[in-house]
């Protein structure tokens, strides 16, 4: 069976990395593309190295006829999928790639977003994207909601450790740094190659990240109380890639083996052997998720290093991932792609 795929905002860096991964997914059509400052370009004159592609030319999504379309990838800012997804057709699947659906509770969502949420009876039926703790929800859903990659980083290497109790909830700090390609694809000033090509710099700091109420929300879930956690993230000079390091304390010994037991079986995440850290390029236009432990000098504490590819695992791969199964095909299908190295 093919199914027919619609990707909205698909000129954003996001869009144009589903159209990559679907272009060889063996059972999805992209059958149409939407853009607003784009519309009436072609995809491969917005991106060159997709010119080899046969696609539908970019549209505004109100031209889209969505009858004859089985799921949506919604690659847009913040605050445009909630009335979008609401007038869609109910028997139309989507993955939203954007924030819009991430926190149930629609105070917070408010609070993170300085916005209210215009469609709060679909938030209450978005399940959260995080396809390896929520991929039996997201078989029967309608809608899902795609992880903060951020969030997708550090919540792969801290859930299992929360929810089995092995560390100090109020000792944890994760220090991120981020590629910037997850800033978007729009022209910044603070994003030009002289500002960033030889500098490192925080953003956000101060528990002012957005991703902070996706952290609050599934580590209190897991924990059964308030779980906040210390989190600065940082741009390096990277085009893509994010690298978390969490800083616990646990037996590091007792932590290895958790994770290890909790990942044993899933394709797209390793745990590497005790003492080894993985390196945010070894993971780069992947869906892969690398986890390292290394033991502290003093006992009792830890280092968690967890990386992934913000455009692909962290976002536009864990989307086909979890359209996978809503679409009843195995998850790993069009995804098992080999990292690109140098």
């Amino acid at each position: 069976m093919t199914h027919k795929i619609a990707i909205l905002g698909a000129s954003g860096y996001t869009g144009a990395e589903l159209v990559r991964i679907i272009a060889t997914h063996p059972t999805m059509e992209i059958v149409a593309l939407s853009a607003d400052r784009k519309a009436g370009m072609r995809m491969g004159d917005v991106y060159p190295h997709l010119a080899h592609l046969d696609l539908p030319a970019l549209v505004k999504m109100e031209e889209i006829d969505f009858a004859g379309v089985d799921l949506v990838f919604a690659a847009l800012p913040h605050g445009l999928s909630q009335a979008l997804v609401r007038d869609l057709p109910r028997g139309v699947k989507v993955v939203d790639l954007g924030a819009d659906f991430r926190l149930r509770d629609p105070a917070a969502y408010e609070k993170w977003y300085g916005q209210p949420h215009v469609a709060p009876e679909l938030q209450k039926e978005a399940v959260y994207g995080l396809t390896e703790f929520y991929r039996d929800e997201i078989r029967d859903a309608r809608l899902v909601a795609g992880t903060g990659c951020n969030a997708a980083t550090v919540q792969y290497a801290l859930r299992p450790l929360i929810g089995q109790g092995l560390i100090d909830l109020d000792r944890i700090i994760c220090d991120l740094k981020n590629g910037i390609s997850g800033a978007g694809r729009s022209l910044k000033e603070n994003m030009l190659f002289a500002e960033r090509a030889t500098n490192v710099e925080g953003y956000a700091q101060g528990g002012r990240h957005r991703h902070l109420g996706e952290f609050d929300q599934e580590f209190a879930l897991l924990a059964g109380r308030p779980v906040e956690i210390i989190f600065t993230p940082h741009l390096v000079p990277a085009t893509r890639g994010i690298l978390a390091d969490c800083y616990v304390e646990g037996d590091p010994q007792a932590i290895h083996a958790a994770l290890a037991r909790t990942y044993a079986d899933e394709p797209f995440i390793t745990v590497l052997p005790f003492g080894r850290a993985p390196g945010m390029g070894h993971v780069t236009a992947s869906n892969l998720c690398h986890i390292g432990v290394i033991p502290d000098r003093k006992e009792n504490r830890a280092l968690i290093v967890s990386t992934l590819d913000n455009l692909t695992k962290g976002s536009s791969g864990q989307a086909v991932q979890n359209a996978n199964l809503m679409l009843g095909e195995d998850e790993t299908t069009g995804l098992m792609l080999a990292p690109v190295f140098p």
